[in-house]
């Protein structure tokens, strides 16, 4: 698994023109599984992404967690991820997982925030979605299972 991990004031996701998440201070999660992608992937995933040392403290270091500030996540699935431009002027989608095995491993991801107790709003997967938000910082980090 991928994540591209983007600290946000505010963000919102919309599918045909209608919001269908939105959180205001927390993290925006573009979500990529690959190949052989497991449970444990998505856990060990979700565990990291809780506990980065991300937010500001009062001396305006990186040392408070998601938890820390009682952030929310904003998660959307984003098969380019694993996009190879190293051939030709099209990317080649071969090493994204197929969509119902994707989606699966997505679901399991955000469910892992849930038993965080983290409120979690999530895009619609497979959909055409617009994604806004500011990011805050800006910080912007990618984070891997393998």
């Amino acid at each position: 698994m991928r994540v591209v991990v983007q600290r946000s004031k505010a963000a919102r996701v919309l599918v045909n023109h209608e919001t269908i998440g939105s959180i205001d201070h927390g993290l925006v999660l573009l979500v990529g599984v690959t190949h052989g992608d497991t449970a444990e992937d998505a856990a060990y995933l979700a565990e990291k992404i809780t506990n980065l040392r991300i937010f500001e403290d009062e001396n305006e270091k990186m040392n408070h967690s998601l938890l820390d500030v009682g952030g929310s996540i904003l998660s959307i699935s984003q098969f380019t991820l694993y996009g190879d431009c190293k051939k030709g002027r099209r990317p080649n989608f071969m090493d994204a997982a197929r969509p119902e095995e994707a989606n699966a491993i997505y679901e399991l991801f955000n469910e892992e925030f849930r038993k965080r107790n983290i409120r979690i709003e999530t895009g619609q997967f497979g959909a055409n979605m617009q994604v806004e938000l500011t990011n805050d910082g800006p910080v912007t980090l990618i984070v891997e299972s393998k």
